[in-house]
Formats: structure tokens, C-alpha cells, sequence
């Protein structure tokens, strides 16, 4: 990299001692758009895991699992749906990503201990997620449940843990801290 043109490389004495890295200005990221990053990151890394996995175990486009997303909304009727159908289900498991994201950040804002711990927590937080939607979203919603294939399952699991949850808990905790 280049020096700027008024200050030659060996020319040093015009620096003070007293400055130091954290003399310059350090632009804080808005509480919002962290949230908003940990849930978009946290969603594509679920639905990459998810494509990659159906696409390698069965042969599926990622358009048929991005459908199986709006089938929760339309039922069966989002497989007959096209792109407009996967273009939903896509959508919506973004929002959800996002939703999951605020929910931690809310509870990161009254509970500090959420914040110093991304790992941890994250880690519990995703295995919660889990837990809700598998055994409480997607039982109430249009869809007919999901696969029980074990290693589907298993690796779902830790995918939740680490992929969702402590990318959620990192990003979402140093929003919290912001406030």
C-alpha cells in the first residue's frame, strides 16, 4: 500500500508518539443491522446445509427444499407452486432466520450473561430453536413434518447448535451491547 503523497514512508517524526490505533475514530455498527447480519447469516448456513444435504442424500434441487419452507404456509400445494413457491419458502426462512436473531437480542438486553457467552449460549440457544421447530412449528403449520432420517436428524441438530445459534448469539450479543 502506498503512503499518502504528503507524508514520504521515511518521514515518521510527523507522527506523534501519543497516537495510537485507538486515536482514530472507530465506526460503530447500528444495533439493527448486527441482528439483521446474525440472521442472515445464520439462515445461509441452514439453508446451504439443508440444500447440500438433500441435494447429495437424494438428488433434490434447492428449489424443492426451499418449497418444503412454504409448505408450512400452502401444504402440499407449494410443490406444485414453482419458483414462485420456492421464491416464498425462501423469504420466509430468511424472516424466520431474522425473527430467531431479535428474539436473542432482546433477551441478550436484560440478560448480560447472554452477552459475554456467545458460544455457550448460542449453542443452547440453537438447540432450543431446534427443539421449538421441530416439535412445535412445524407440527401446527401446513407442512406434513419433516424427515426422521437420523443422520438428517443428528446432524440438524448440531447444524442448529453451532451454524444458527452461536452465529445468532455472537452477532445479535454485540448488538446488546451497544444499547
Amino acid at each position: 500500500m502506498a503512503a499518502a503523497p504528503d507524508v514520504p514512508c521515511s518521514d515518521l517524526s510527523r507522527i506523534s508518539p501519543a497516537m495510537s490505533i485507538a486515536s482514530f475514530p472507530v465506526r460503530r455498527a447500528h444495533p439493527l443491522r448486527l441482528v439483521l447480519t446474525g440472521g442472515v447469516l445464520a439462515g445461509a448456513l441452514d439453508i446451504t446445509y439443508a440444500c447440500l444435504f438433500w441435494r447429495i442424500k437424494a438428488g433434490l434441487p434447492a428449489s424443492r427444499i426451499f418449497q418444503s419452507v412454504a409448505a408450512g404456509l400452502l401444504g402440499t400445494a407449494s410443490f406444485k407452486g414453482g419458483t414462485a413457491t420456492a421464491w416464498l419458502g425462501l423469504g420466509l426462512h430468511f424472516f424466520i432466520a431474522g425473527c430467531m436473531a431479535l428474539g436473542y437480542y432482546l433477551a441478550a438486553r436484560r440478560w448480560p450473561a447472554l452477552r459475554h457467552r456467545p458460544l455457550a449460549y448460542g449453542a443452547v440457544y440453537g438447540l432450543g430453536l431446534y427443539a421449538v421447530m421441530n416439535y412445535l412449528v412445524v407440527p401446527l403449520s401446513a407442512a406434513r413434518g419433516g424427515s426422521r432420517d437420523p443422520l438428517w436428524i443428528g446432524l440438524s441438530v448440531l447444524v442448529h447448535m453451532f451454524l444458527i445459534g452461536v452465529p445468532i448469539a455472537w452477532l445479535s450479543g454485540r448488538a446488546a451491547t451497544q444499547d
